[in-house]
């Protein structure tokens, strides 16, 4: 059942992300602009539902490269090298952040999608990295966005998808996963930190996780986020709330077709 909920979910989120396509080649919210950000995520989960991508897709973040925050930039790096490569230019960017420490860009969770952008390119991860990802596990098996706060469940399940890309496996893992479990709320949904509400984002991620870490996904989080599929195929960000949809519903997809960044063949 889990299985068909998330087939049928995956469609429809599928044709309303192919329907946010811009002249320009990016990709933009309902009476928004193409952004960069949105751009590569939207194709990345192109990508994961085994859909083509228009090659302005392509085009248009090759064209707009310059001046992005560390996490726009590894998420273009994603991109690139999920639909052809990634451009010389975008991977040293990249690589130019990357700090003796292990750390990539200013903060954890830049380091977290930077091993992601570089495994997707093929590029080697720093020596130190893994150590650094994994002596930024807390007490409580989660991973923070950054120093001296608390862990989230989204920057914990990007976390676990780094460690498996870099090559850690056994108890940091399970740690991890284990202070995933126990953010799932009754509803199936998944809650951002101790004592939220369910979101889809949260629940994406979490799914992504355990794929990543080859644990099977809660059923009942395939089942939270068909419920809250519209029937214009976008997502809902919760029960109570519908916002960004295309920036909800880019990063459900993946989730929903059960794959894990980096993506692989098939």
């Amino acid at each position: 059942m889990g299985l068909k909920i998330a087939v049928l979910a995956a469609a429809s989120v599928l044709s309303f992300v192919q329907g946010r396509a811009q002249p320009d080649g990016g990709f933009a919210e309902p009476g928004g602009h193409s952004t960069v950000g949105l751009s590569a995520s939207a194709v990345l989960a192109l990508r994961a539902a085994g859909a083509p991508v228009p090659d302005a897709a392509r085009t248009y973040l090759l064209a707009h490269e310059d001046g992005l925050t560390t996490t726009e930039l590894e998420l273009v790096v994603l991109a690139e090298s999920a639909t052809g490569g990634a451009s010389s230019h975008a991977l040293a960017s990249l690589q130019a952040v990357e700090q003796s420490s292990g750390a990539i860009g200013e903060a954890l969770n830049s380091t977290y999608w930077g091993v992601l952008a570089l495994r997707q390119a093929g590029a080697p991860v720093p020596s130190a990295t893994r150590g650094y990802l994994l002596r930024s596990q807390l007490r409580t098996g989660g991973f923070p966005w950054t120093k001296g706060v608390a862990a989230d469940t989204d920057d914990t399940a990007a976390a676990v998808e780094a460690l498996v890309a870099a090559g850690a496996r056994g108890k940091p893992l399970v740690r991890a996963l284990a202070y995933l479990h126990a953010r799932e709320n009754r509803d199936g949904g998944f809650e951002l930190q101790p004592g939220g509400a369910s979101n889809a984002q949260s629940t994406a991620w979490a799914i992504q996780a355990f794929v990543a870490a080859h644990a099977k996904p809660p059923p009942g989080a395939f089942a939270y986020l068909r419920r809250l599929t519209r029937p214009d195929g976008s997502v809902r960000y919760s029960a109570r709330y519908a916002t960004t949809p295309l920036w909800v519903s880019v990063q459900a997809l993946p989730a929903l077709a059960r794959r894990a960044f980096p993506l692989t063949a098939g």
